[in-house]
Parts: C-alpha cells; sequence; structure tokens
C-alpha cells in the first residue's frame, strides 16, 4: 500500500537519501566553505539563499556559527584553541564528538563576534533562519513523511546524520590524521582521497590548509574535486564568480643566481618547496640511518619515516619524546645534522617577515650556495631546482 506521494524500488530510496545529502554537502562546501569562510568564489544571490533555505532544513546549521569556527580552526590550527583539533583532543573525541564540539564553539559569543564578520544578516537570518534554527529540520522530515511515507523517517535521519559524520568527524577528524600530503603546510591536514566525490570535494584537506582561499581544492592531475566541477558549470551560466584559485607551480632553467622573480615563486610554492625538500633528501637520509643502524649506532626501530615527519614539522611542535629522539639521532651523524639545520634555514627564510626583499634574497642565495658546497648530493640538487621555481 502506498503511503507517500513516491512509491519507489528499494534501490530508489537509496538513490533519493544519496542525492539529497549530496545536495547538502554542495551546500557546505561551496556555500559555508569556499563562498562564506574563505571568500574563495561569490555566488549569485539566488544560489545563496537556495542554500542557506537548504542547509536550514537539513542541517540547522547557522551561517554566522559555521563560518566563525572554521575560521578559529584555520587561525589556531592545531593548538589547544583550535574547536576540533584531533591533535590536541584526541581522534576518537572529534570522530564521535564532532558535532558536540561544534555545538559548544557556537556558544562562545568572542568566536562569533572575531571571526563571523561578513555572514549574511538579512531578515530572513535574524528572524528565521538563525531565530528558529531547528525548525527547519522539522520540516524536511514532515516533507519526507508526505513524499515517501514512513520509510522517509529512514531517509530524514541519514539527512540529520550526514554532516555530523563526513565533515565533523571525517573532515574535522580524519582530515587531520590519516593520509597523504602534498604540502609541508604549517599543520596536521591530510588529502583522505585524491577523489573528492562523497564528501564534495572537502576529502582534500590538505591542499585547502596550503591554500585556504583557494575555490578549487584539487592540485595534482589524478585529484578529483567535484565541488569545483559545480563551481565551474555555475561560471559557465553566470551564477558563480571565482576569486581565487591555488597558483600552479611553473618551471623554467635553473638561473645561475637567485633573483626577485625566484624568491617570490618560493615563498608564494613554500609548502611545494618543503615537501620537495623533503622528498629530494629521502635516498641520503635514508642510506645514513641505515649505515647508522649497520654500526649498531642506532636502536632497530628507527626508520626513515620518523625522520621525515621531523623534517616536515618546526622544532617547537615537536613532542618531547620526539625532540630527545631527534637530538639524539643528530648527534650521531653530522650529514643528518646538515640535512635538518638546512630545513630550518630554508623555513626561516619566509618566515622572517620583518625582513626586506634584499635582505630575504642575499638569505636565499647563501641557502643555495651552503647547499652546493654541503657535499651532499641531493641538497646541491635541490638548489638548482630551487633555482628553477618560476
Amino acid at each position: 500500500m502506498q503511503l507517500g506521494l513516491f512509491d519507489l524500488p528499494w534501490w530508489g530510496y537509496v538513490v533519493v537519501a544519496l542525492g539529497l545529502t549530496h545536495v547538502t554537502i554542495a551546500a557546505v562546501t561551496i556555500f559555508l566553505h569556499r563562498s562564506q569562510a574563505h571568500r574563495a568564489v561569490d555566488l549569485h544571490p539566488i544560489v545563496s539563499h537556495f542554500f542557506r533555505f537548504w542547509l536550514w532544513m537539513t542541517s540547522g546549521m547557522v551561517t554566522k556559527e559555521w563560518v566563525s569556527i572554521h575560521r578559529k580552526h584555520h587561525a589556531k590550527c592545531e593548538t589547544p584553541e583550535d574547536p576540533h583539533s584531533p591533535q590536541t583532543r584526541g581522534i576518537k573525541k572529534v570522530f564521535w564528538e564532532g558535532s558536540e564540539l561544534y555545538r559548544a564553539e557556537a556558544k562562545v559569543a568572542e568566536t562569533l563576534e572575531k571571526y563571523g564578520h561578513g555572514t549574511p544578516d538579512d531578515w530572513m537570518e535574524r528572524n528565521v533562519y538563525s531565530r528558529h534554527s531547528a525548525a527547519g529540520i522539522w520540516l524536511m522530515m514532515a516533507i519526507n513523511l508526505a513524499l515517501f511515507g514512513p520509510i522517509g523517517l529512514t531517509i530524514w535521519a541519514v539527512q540529520m546524520a550526514w554532516i555530523p559524520v563526513t565533515a565533523a568527524g571525517i573532515i574535522n577528524g580524519i582530515g587531520h590524521y590519516w593520509g597523504y600530503r602534498n604540502f609541508a603546510s604549517e599543520d596536521a591536514s591530510t588529502n583522505i582521497l585524491p577523489w573528492g566525490i562523497l564528501i564534495g570535494g572537502e576529502e582534500l584537506h590538505n591542499n585547502h590548509h596550503a591554500y585556504g582561499t583557494s575555490a578549487r581544492l584539487s592540485n595534482k592531475w589524478y585529484e578529483f574535486d567535484i565541488g569545483w566541477m559545480y563551481i565551474k558549470l555555475m561560471t559557465y551560466v553566470g551564477l558563480a564568480t571565482v576569486r581565487k584559485v591555488a597558483p600552479t607551480v611553473k618551471w623554467q632553467p635553473a638561473k645561475p643566481l637567485c633573483d626577485f622573480d625566484t624568491l617570490q615563486a618560493v615563498i608564494t610554492h613554500r609548502y611545494d618547496v618543503m615537501t620537495r625538500y623533503v622528498k629530494s633528501v629521502r635516498a641520503d637520509t635514508a642510506a645514513e640511518i641505515a649505515r647508522l643502524k649497520a654500526g649498531a649506532n642506532l636502536p632497530e626501530n628507527w626508520n626513515l619515516n620518523s625522520f621525515r615527519s621531523w623534517l616536515y614539522k618546526e622544532p617547537t611542535e615537536l613532542a618531547a619524546a620526539d625532540k630527545a629522539q631527534l637530538d639524539t639521532l643528530l648527534g650521531k651523524s653530522e650529514r643528518l645534522q646538515t640535512v635538518y639545520r638546512m630545513r630550518q634555514e630554508l623555513a626561516a627564510i619566509w618566515g622572517r617577515s620583518t625582513a626586506s626583499r634584499e635582505q630575504l634574497l642575499e638569505q636565499l642565495q647563501a641557502w643555495c650556495k651552503r647547499a652546493e658546497e654541503s657535499g651532499i648530493q641531493s641538497l646541491q640538487q635541490f638548489s638548482v631546482r630551487l633555482r628553477s621555481y618560476a
């Protein structure tokens, strides 16, 4: 007996649930994240208001709250003030209780005041979406029941769980805990998968943290960001305007000496530079660690991956135990000392905010000279690569 307007086969209800939740994911990644939080894309008022209305019905999230919490996450990333970092709160806490962390931070007036600027403040926002944020959820339940009958309650339950599980749990949790990294960004962000489909492209979280104001989250040729595809389609019909995308690394024949253009390219692509540095010294450091192990100068459980993880971090970010192990390792090898010191000196170049362009250029040129005189082949080759950034 048909109890709703639509009587579908079982797989039809699965398709409907996936379709409805995908619209919600698109609203979060395109409207809340890329447009509102980071101003990477401007949306036509019709598109913006549709997303606001849809999120009101399917999540009850208030735009200003979501944007404020996300901006604070970037500003305080991986510190105790980060609203949802698994590095400080634990992966289990963030994965299973991400929604609770969100609701707790949404009650902090200082967060909303400091990070919520520029979000919608019209009549609908003040009198409907913010004031009655839960009303839309019950309206969605009524609509589902009318359309699909009792099975509509199951679809509604999936809709209500979708964002807490995918966004709060998977992206905020696993996206700062497990996966691969294209860029040595100053946090623990990872790309969970190279194909961002189920969570709208947000799976490419390391790419996002490297270039936070980019409307496109994919970076490598094999990566796919379905949210970016939707944005491009909207630009073709005048419903969206892209404001900024991540710069693409370009190469030229190595210059004899770094100039101001090289300096600008290195600073712009600093996360790419650091990632390539770690990869370039991999073979040298692996051989050196193997030599130390063979000479019984290292415990058997010491490996290249430990040293690589230390290379990706600033000394102040290391746990006390890791810092002690690193100091022990560097004390046994001058070669590893050089590789580690050169990494810190390279990162310091773009970290010196008070230095003039001339001073920074001089420091970059001096770094390349030291690398080429180090006697370490990987550093010599990396210096050539550094002078090839365009």
